[in-house]
C-alpha cells in the first residue's frame, strides 16, 4: 500500500459540495456522509457512526480552524476508501474551543487503518497552506475544486 493515496481519485465529482447550507454539525456531517454515499464509498449507516463518533468523543474532528474531518472506524458500512467535500455557505459550531466555527467538512472513509493514515496525509499536504485553503473554500463548483486539487496533488501525473 502506497504511503500517499491519489486525493483525486478518492474524491469523484460527485462527492462534492459546494456553498452548502447545514443548519448545525450533525447536519453538516450527514451532507459529507451524502457525499461519500455518492461516490460509492460507504452506505447511510456510515453517517451515523460518523455523528456517533462526535457524540462520544467530542469535536475531535474539528482538526484545523475551519475544518472538519468527518469519519468513523473502518466498518461494514464502509465500501471502499473515499472523501467527500463540504464547503458551507455559513460556517456551523461543532464545539470546538479554538477551532470553530466550520468552513469545510471533509468526510473520509477508510477500509483500514493505512488507507486511513494516508489519505490523512495527503489531506494534511492539500490542507496545510491557508491560501489554498481559501482558494478551495471559495471554488464555485464541483469541477473547479477537483482542478485544484488536481493541481496540487502529488499522486497525480502531470
Amino acid at each position: 500500500m502506497p504511503d500517499k493515496l491519489s486525493l483525486l481519485g478518492l474524491l469523484p465529482e460527485q462527492s462534492v459540495l459546494v456553498n452548502a447550507s447545514a443548519r448545525d454539525w450533525r447536519t453538516a456531517i450527514r451532507l459529507a456522509g451524502e457525499g461519500l454515499i455518492l461516490g460509492g464509498a460507504a452506505t447511510a449507516a456510515y453517517s451515523d457512526e460518523m455523528i456517533a463518533t462526535v457524540e462520544q468523543l467530542g469535536p475531535y474532528i474539528v482538526i484545523a480552524p475551519g475544518l472538519a474531518l468527518a469519519h468513523s472506524r473502518p466498518s461494514p458500512a464502509v465500501r471502499r476508501t473515499g472523501l467527500s467535500w463540504v464547503s458551507l455557505q455559513e460556517p456551523v459550531h461543532f464545539g470546538h474551543r479554538d477551532n470553530d466555527p466550520v468552513r469545510l467538512v471533509v468526510g473520509l472513509a477508510a477500509t483500514d487503518h493505512n488507507q486511513h493514515t494516508a489519505a490523512l496525509g495527503s489531506l494534511a499536504q492539500l490542507l496545510g497552506a491557508p491560501e489554498r485553503m481559501e482558494e478551495l473554500l471559495t471554488a464555485p463548483d464541483a469541477a473547479t475544486v477537483r482542478h485544484l486539487i488536481g493541481n496540487f496533488d502529488p499522486e497525480v501525473p502531470s
